[in-house]
C-alpha cells in the first residue's frame, strides 16, 4: 500500500487498469457516431482523466476540439448548496455541434445534469457524458452517463485528478485514504 504525505492509500484502480479502460472508452465513443465533436472537461477533478481520454480518442481516430468549464455548488463552504453555478465558462460555440462532457465522478448528478442542460439550452445537437467513476447509489438528480469507466463503491476516492482538501490529485491511480 503506497504511503503519500504520511497517509496510506489503498489502490482501487491502478495505472494499467485505468489506461486499458480509457482505450476501451475511446473506442466506444468513436463508435457512438459523434460528429463535429467538442469535448468539454469539467474542472477540476476530471483534468487527468480528460487528458488521457482525449489522447485515447485521438488514437481511436477522433479529432475533437477541447474546452474546459469550471462548475461549483460549494461556494465558501464544504457542503454542497445543491445549486450549481458556472465559475469559468467555455469560449466555443456549441450550437449545432455534438458535445461530450467529461467528468471524474457521477455521484449526486447535480453537476452533470446542470452541464448537460446548459449545453442543450445553448443549442448543442447532441450531448453525451463520459465519466471515470459512477456511484449509482448516491444519485439525487436523475441523470446518467453514456460512457462509464468504472462503477465505484461508495468510498471517498482520491488520485487521478481527484482530491481531498487539495491533496492527492497527482497520484497516477484512484485510491482510498486508509488512515
Amino acid at each position: 500500500m503506497p504511503v503519500v504525505r504520511g497517509r496510506s492509500i489503498r489502490i482501487l484502480y491502478d495505472i494499467d487498469t485505468i489506461a486499458a479502460r480509457n482505450r476501451e472508452l475511446a473506442a466506444e465513443i468513436a463508435e457512438a457516431g459523434y460528429h463535429d465533436l467538442l469535448v468539454i472537461s469539467i474542472l477540476k477533478g476530471s483534468f487527468v482523466f480528460a487528458a488521457d481520454l482525449i489522447r485515447a480518442l485521438h488514437e481511436a481516430g477522433l479529432a475533437p476540439e477541447v474546452e474546459f468549464i469550471s462548475l461549483s455548488s460549494y461556494g465558501a463552504g464544504t457542503e454542497s448548496s445543491g445549486k450549481v453555478r458556472v465559475v469559468k465558462d467555455i469560449e466555443s460555440e456549441v450550437a449545432g455541434r455534438d458535445v461530450l462532457l467529461i467528468d471524474d465522478i457521477l455521484e449526486s448528478g447535480r453537476t452533470l445534469s446542470f452541464a448537460r442542460q446548459l449545453m442543450v439550452e445553448r443549442g448543442a445537437r447532441r450531448v453525451g457524458v463520459a465519466v471515470l467513476l459512477e456511484k449509482p447509489g448516491k444519485r439525487v438528480v436523475e441523470t446518467k452517463a453514456d460512457h462509464v469507466g468504472f462503477v465505484c463503491p461508495d468510498l471517498f476516492v482520491v488520485g487521478y485528478g481527484m482530491d481531498a482538501a487539495h491533496a492527492f490529485r497527482e497520484l497516477p491511480f484512484v485510491g482510498v485514504v486508509e488512515d
